[in-house]
């Protein structure tokens, strides 16, 4: 009887343990992937579902880049741009290009004071950064809305962060 009891026990302690594990750590996301290609802000004329064929902007009042940069991995092989775009209205759009990284449980993409490929890749969360919003997708070409009130002078990088483990998947200098 006393045994069965401790089996029992230890087979309930398990099981939650086991669950907890899945949660945290999400192994599945290592085998999956998504993608999107949102329309780039630089293009006047794009043609209706074509990915991103047009990066720049030929007119000086259309939308403008105000810095880019390329991805390094860091926790995880990543790699594409970023581009800084500021609109004739003042918005100001973050568009990341040609993305590939790892999925991952909760992640997000900030700007930072941080330079790009810290060795310290948990150091991201420790100065001033700015939230844009969770990942749309590991990969393609999409675009996060920079909020109007946001300070981003001085800013130096953008990074595809996982807020569940405090580490950066992938980093690009930006200098802005």
């Amino acid at each position: 009887m006393r045994r069965r009891i401790v089996l029992s026990a230890v087979a309930i302690v398990a099981v939650i343990g086991i669950s907890v594990g899945l949660w945290a750590f999400q192994p599945w996301k290592a085998f999956t992937s998504s993608e999107l290609h949102e329309a780039s802000p630089l293009a006047t004329e794009q043609a209706a579902g074509e990915p991103d064929q047009a990066d720049e902007s030929d007119d000086a009042t259309g939308p403008q880049p105000l810095a880019s940069g390329t991805f390094v991995s860091q926790e995880h092989e990543t790699s594409g741009k970023a581009l800084v775009i500021e609109r004739p209205d003042g918005s100001r759009v973050l568009r990341l290009t040609g993305l590939a990284s790892s999925d991952g449980p909760d992640l997000h993409v900030w700007l930072t004071d941080a330079a790009a490929g810290l060795d310290e890749w948990g150091a991201y969360d420790d100065g001033r950064y700015v939230a844009l919003g969770e990942l749309k997708a590991t990969h393609g070409s999409h675009n996060y809305a920079i909020p109007t009130d946001a300070d981003i002078d001085g800013l130096r990088s953008v990074v595809i962060w996982c807020d569940r483990f405090n580490v950066a998947f992938g980093s690009a200098a930006l200098d802005l």
